[in-house]
């Protein structure tokens, strides 16, 4: 176990982070916040982030590093603190590897969450990010501390929810936010926002217009490292996800999708989407919707514009064009809706469904045809195939 490191008597870098006051400030707040979304009591929760880091001043700890924690816990236990504050003392540094345990009490839950997550917010804001086989500060390991204390307890959490209360203290720190409301607004919007740049920018950019230049301070300051985090999460995922067997390539193709940062959901998504091509009927629809894929970019480059917009059924001259827009339809309202009750199985299912109609298509119809108008709504069904498939996944991303 390695000790923690002491902004105050440790490198340049890390003093940049801030004081150990500070810092137990941020997760004592963060931990409050994050407790209700685990199930665990607000003041034991702040109480225990208050403490989990006294033991590090003792002459115990510094002597016999591997301690800490562990002497936190016994001293909170001797003072007359709560079993769960105590507890989590000591658990709110696991997990420290691959075989080390992980937090199940609420209350270490919380604080664990938000220490790990302060320490990876407080490195990116001043640029120290681990690079190649370099990573000093652990900062990989803190992320998959935290993929583990998620998955392992089936959490339902938004990263991007996660990292809402590191932004708001960077732009504490650069506009004045007096009116209350306004900040709890704010605070509201960034929580239910999705995992995307432009949609972070966008709220944030409503209450930026405070004499700083907006463009620099919202996409620098917090929309991009907010970004970059869900990206590193991602990265971290895919480890996690290889050394279970499943394929990075399934965890890209899931990720790519608008939002995906609950990941318990992305992990179910996977794994349904595994299944589903080890399938005849996955592995058809993944060789159509890619054939469909190639055509529509060979075209969109050679015309210099996109395909957008729904077909024009008019323009529909055999059964097979007509066949694949029912099938298309009718796979796309029952993936939405078995997407939407989290039953990925079922999502894949009606996928499955496109697949006779992708095959005859393609076996029957000449996609560019010699007149421009029924070429060109040709290649809109195509596209309208690539749309619906990513009601589950982003199948360009899968390899095969």
């Amino acid at each position: 176990m390695a000790p923690y490191l002491d902004p105050d008597a440790a490198s340049p870098e890390v003093a940049r982070a801030g004081t150990q006051a500070e810092r137990i400030g941020r997760i004592e707040r963060l931990a409050a916040e994050i407790a209700p979304l685990v199930g665990a009591d607000v003041e034991q929760t702040k109480r225990a982030a208050h403490l989990a880091k006294a033991d590090l001043l003792t002459e115990v700890v510094g002597e016999f590093p591997e301690l800490q924690g562990l002497m936190g816990k016994y001293y909170a236990l001797a003072q007359g603190e709560d079993a769960s504050v105590a507890e989590a003392s000591e658990e709110h540094y696991k997990p420290q590897g691959p075989n080390d345990r992980v937090p199940s009490h609420p209350v270490s839950i919380a604080v664990a969450l938000a220490d790990k997550i302060d320490t990876l917010v407080g490195f990116w804001a001043i640029d120290e990010k681990p690079t190649g086989s370099k990573d000093p500060y652990a900062l990989r390991r803190a992320a998959l501390g935290v993929i583990r204390i998620i998955l392992d307890n089936n959490l339902r959490i938004k990263l991007s929810g996660l990292l809402v209360s590191p932004v708001m203290r960077v732009l504490d720190k650069h506009v004045l936010l007096t009116d209350a409301e306004q900040h709890r607004s704010m605070r509201s919007e960034l929580w239910q926002a999705p995992a995307s740049h432009d949609a972070v920018l966008a709220i944030l950019s409503k209450l930026l217009d405070h004499g700083v230049n907006p463009k620099w301070l919202v996409e620098e300051k917090l929309a991009k490292p907010i970004v970059e985090l869900l990206s590193f999460f991602a990265d971290r995922l895919k480890v996690q996800l290889r050394e279970q067997g499943a394929r990075h390539d399934l965890v890209d193709a899931v990720f790519a999708l608008e939002g995906q940062d609950d990941l318990l959901m992305v992990v179910r998504r996977v794994e349904a989407l595994g299944k589903f091509l080890d399938t005849d009927d996955g592995r058809n629809l993944l060789a159509g919707t890619k054939r469909a894929s190639n055509i529509l970019n060979i075209e969109e480059k050679k015309d210099k514009r996109t395909f957008d917009g729904p077909p024009d059924p008019s323009l529909y001259l055999l059964y097979e064009e007509k066949t694949l827009a029912g099938a298309i339809d009718l796979a796309r309202g029952e993936a939405a809706s078995a997407v939407a009750n989290e039953d990925f199985t079922a999502a894949m299912g009606a996928m499955a469904k496109l697949r006779p109609a992708v095959d005859a298509f393609f076996d029957k119809v000449k996609v560019n045809d010699d007149e421009p108008k029924v070429r060109e709504n040709r290649l809109k069904l195509l596209n309208e195939i690539r749309s619906a498939t990513r009601a589950v996944a982003d199948f360009s991303k899968i390899e095969g």
